[in-house]
């Protein structure tokens, strides 16, 4: 991509490095900043600028936040019985978008994938396990909930975590898989109709 700009095109060549965010796009998006107001634009960049160096990571859970804890792991009004693990950021803030969960979070930082050399000293495992330890001196851990990601690597994250958690007397639970709401059964791959099938429950409706 020629531009007349070298300014212009060193924008481009650091927003198209974004995910998902190809030449054209950063191309609009970096002429769209540079009709802005300039002190949107600075706006714009103080706060990736805070967000980069400011930024923490909860020393419990692992989760981002604005301080050594979380607001989830300081808070009171959260279950901390229940910690449910999932594999990074994103699924803390999917979950916390169904408003069905009151419990508190784990984040790995990945699952375990021999194919890319990511074994299991290299995820907050052991932070886990000494969490549970601990927390028997004040409130107990009573459960924890797998909510991985349904493929290989997440199953095998699964199972290694349900082998070092079965004798830390917690109930280990995952996430249910099945059909989605809206779903039809036609449409449906084979893996997920079969998990259905076996996972099934027992329907009290009239």
């Amino acid at each position: 991509m020629n531009l007349p700009s070298k300014l212009i095109e060193d924008a481009v060549t650091e927003i198209s490095r974004l995910p998902g965010i190809g030449k054209k796009t950063a191309l609009r998006l970096a002429l769209h900043l540079l009709k802005q107001h300039e002190a949107h634009t600075e706006a714009l960049a103080l706060a990736i600028t805070r967000m980069r160096q400011e930024v923490k990571y909860c020393k419990t859970c692992h989760t981002i936040s604005d301080e050594e804890e979380c607001s989830i792991c300081k808070s009171h009004r959260r279950d901390g019985t229940i910690i449910c693990v999932v594999e990074d950021i994103r699924d803390v803030l999917a979950i916390e978008n169904t408003n069905q969960f009151n419990g508190k979070y784990h984040v790995l930082g990945g699952v375990i994938s021999p194919i890319q050399g990511i074994g299991p000293e290299e995820l907050h495992i052991e932070s886990l396990i000494n969490r549970i330890d601990s927390a028997k001196e004040g409130e107990p851990v009573k459960e924890i909930i797998l909510a991985l990601s349904a493929t290989m690597e997440g199953d095998t994250t699964a199972f290694y975590l349900s082998k070092r958690l079965k004798d830390k007397g917690v109930d280990i639970s995952t996430i249910a898989r099945g059909i989605p709401v809206g779903g039809e059964l036609e449409f449906t791959d084979e893996v997920t109709l079969g998990r259905s099938i076996m996972t099934r429950v027992n329907y009290s409706g009239q």
